[in-house]
């Protein structure tokens, strides 16, 4: 049988060990505590080459269906689990994931091009999560209300079947994170990772194939169809979607048949603030590691940088020279510190929006142009003379290009920063905390950072405002979240005269 066949593949990979190219190992998805392939596939490109490495499966629209089923049959038991059990097999989960590490990190960086260090840190930030939440100690019962009439009990109760649907810079991380908070509270969920970065999150459900019982957890991959199947599926009770502004709106229309509640984690054009007391070395090696980490791929990364007049000049030629002298290669190269852009679409968007600036007259201090070569490499690239009303200024590029931008007045660095229809993060960099902090207020997004940007964990909630998201995730707000609130009115008899 294909089962079978399968089967036969995957053992004999595993008993060769790495001789044979990854070209030649079956992934297969889980669905209902299985293993399972599919009757088509679809090549999976490596940024680095341009080339294809790998075939993932194509879920046909009967495995989507099984999968929500399967989560479905396992939703009341599930649910009906003590807390602790779930927290164990959490916790006994992250210690596999830990066990394979590089095996993960190494198919991580072939798909999606992040150098082989931050792959491996990717992969223990799964550990990470799926111990902190774990270790969780959520209330889901609580006393609202106790008087002489009546007592009133508040209890989070699991939604039920989540559709988990996740973007191509983190792509196990970002699953690790759906999974563990979906599955903490009580529900069920079927995981649907990207098109262009499918592999790690397949083999991160091999992984944990034992870990919980059947069909509590099911990862599926697929084209952006899937997507849609999952948004639409009256099985699915709610959608946690992390990716571009675009897509979310549409996946809010979609999901409206049944009225799921949603977490959309969206896009960002996150507003740097360098205050004119702020050390200009300091601030800008803090700002430039956090425009190009992981080229730039991150919804939370700077992608514009406001600087006093007075520190200008000093911001922007420190900028210059991390740029110029940045690694940027293949992701097992020894040094590299910069991988390529995932995938085409993506790369000719940010030559476009660079182009675009140049004709404006932006001047480019590093970078500017693709690297030669194979693959989709972009590097590090510094603009100034730009301002809003350039695509650059006003639009997310979500890759390695930082426009730096002068200003005199704090309320109309403020006014510019906030100017965007994101809301996703924001910094404020200064020698004066306070000072600072009092800046943080009058910024409109979800997180403002002092002194640093980008940081997350998972105790703190995170998400965005205006049009970087719906709902927060992470920390209490995961129980919020993921769970309904059923109030119970408990009348007291009454006091004899």
């Amino acid at each position: 049988s294909q089962d079978e066949l399968a089967d036969q593949k995957v053992l004999v990979l595993r008993l060769c060990g790495r001789a044979l190219p990854l070209m030649a190992r079956v992934f297969r998805m889980l669905i209902g505590g299985r293993l399972v392939p599919a009757e088509a596939s679809f090549p999976v490109i490596n940024p680095s080459t341009a080339t294809p490495f790998a075939e993932a499966p194509l879920c046909s629209r009967a495995q989507l269906d099984e999968a929500v089923r399967q989560a479905q049959i396992a939703f009341p038991k599930w649910m009906a689990t003590p807390l602790q059990e779930r927290r164990q097999m959490m916790l006994a989960g992250a210690g596999k994931v830990k066990e394979q590490l590089d095996s993960i990190a190494k198919v991580l960086v072939q798909e999606q091009g992040k150098p082989y260090k931050n792959a491996k840190g990717e992969i223990m930030g799964i550990v990470g999560y799926m111990t902190y939440f774990g270790s969780s100690s959520f209330e889901f019962e609580r006393v609202i209300v106790d008087n002489k009439k009546e007592r009133v009990i508040e209890r989070r109760v699991p939604l039920g079947v989540v559709g988990g649907i996740t973007p191509w810079n983190f792509p196990p991380l970002m699953a690790a994170w759906k999974m563990a908070e979906a599955l903490i509270t009580g529900n069920t969920i079927v995981l649907k990772p990207s098109p262009y970065t499918p592999l790690s999150t397949l083999l991160l459900g091999e992984v944990l194939t034992d870990t919980f019982p059947p069909g509590v957890l099911n990862i599926i991959s697929g084209s952006d169809e899937v997507g849609r199947w999952i948004t639409e599926h009256p099985g699915v009770a709610k959608i946690s979607f992390t990716g571009s502004t675009q897509t979310g709106k549409a996946i809010q229309a979609s999901a409206s048949g049944n009225l799921k509640r949603l977490t959309l984690e969206l896009g960002g054009n996150d507003a740097a603030i360098v205050l004119d007391d702020a050390d200009p070395k300091t601030a800008a090696t803090g700002i430039f590691n956090q425009a190009m980490g992981n080229s730039g791929q991150i919804c939370i990364a700077v992608k514009r940088c406001y600087v006093h007049e007075s520190k200008f000049e000093e911001v922007v030629s420190h900028l210059t020279e991390m740029a110029q002298n940045a690694k940027v290669g293949d992701g097992f190269q020894d040094g590299v510190q910069y991988g390529p852009i995932n995938n085409k679409v993506q790369f000719e968007r940010i030559r476009e929006l660079v182009e675009d600036a140049k004709k404006s007259g932006a001047k480019v201090h590093a970078g500017g142009e693709p690297s030669a070569g194979q693959g989709y490499f972009y590097p590090p690239t510094i603009l100034t003379n730009v301002e809003e009303g350039t695509r650059i200024v006003d639009e997310e590029q979500f890759g390695p290009v930082l426009p730096v931008i002068p200003f005199r007045d704090i309320s109309d660095a403020v006014r510019r920063a906030n100017s965007s229809n994101y809301g996703l993060g924001g910094s404020v960099w200064s020698s004066d905390v306070e000072r600072a902090t009092e800046v943080a207020g009058l910024i409109n997004s979800g997180s403002v950072w002092i002194n640093s940007h980008g940081s997350l964990s998972p105790d703190v909630p995170f998400g965005g405002m205006k049009e970087s998201g719906v709902g927060r995730q992470m920390g209490q707000a995961t129980l919020e979240s993921y769970t309904d609130a059923k109030i119970i009115r408990i009348p007291k008899p009454a006091s004899k005269l």
